[in-house]
């Protein structure tokens, strides 16, 4: 793979670029998991509200059915050289009881209100544990920009050092 141009974005930089990327972008890959079916995976519409990702899908979907028997999910953005993968549990709202106000800027987002639709739907709620962001190979290696809920700007003495997967093993 050829690199060449490409610059390590500094920890800070990253932080700045995925949450920019997260309030701009449209679509999220969401990949789910049941514990007799297997994986699946499925693009929805995504509204990051500066905490979470919000998202919605008929009641009675794969994806509804799976992250009610194992919420943990993973998320990605739909670029291959601007990466950007989170991972969390996925908190499951009814269209009748979703809060309004992210029912609302969902609308908003988006022209389209799922509570107002026939048929049942259900808002997904995840609030990421682990965000790792990367451009290009100089950045895989500092990709970790969130741990264990927290940014890793807002815990200086991680903010730049390599990590590696091994020291970052997740619940699943």
């Amino acid at each position: 793979m050829e690199t060449t141009g490409i610059v390590r974005r500094p920890t800070p930089e990253r932080m700045r670029d995925t949450l920019e990327r997260l309030v701009t972008e449209r679509d999220v890959w969401v990949s789910t998991a049941h514990p007799d079916h297997g994986p699946h995976q499925v693009p929805l519409w995504f509204l990051w509200d500066g905490r979470a990702v919000w998202m919605c899908t008929s009641a009675t979907s794969v994806t509804a059915r799976n992250v009610h028997k194992e919420p943990r999910v993973r998320l990605s953005l739909p670029d291959t050289f601007d990466v950007v993968l989170l991972q969390g549990e996925a908190e499951c709202f009814p269209d009748q009881e979703v809060p309004g106000g992210a029912a609302e800027a969902f609308a908003d987002k988006f022209g389209w209100d799922p509570r107002v639709e026939e048929g049942s739907f259900l808002y997904l709620r995840v609030v990421p544990r682990t965000v790792r962001a990367w451009r290009g190979e100089p950045e895989r290696r500092w990709r970790v920009i969130m741990c264990d809920g927290m940014w890793l700007e807002q815990r200086p003495s991680l903010a730049d050092v390599p990590l590696s997967d091994h020291d970052l093993q997740l619940e699943y």
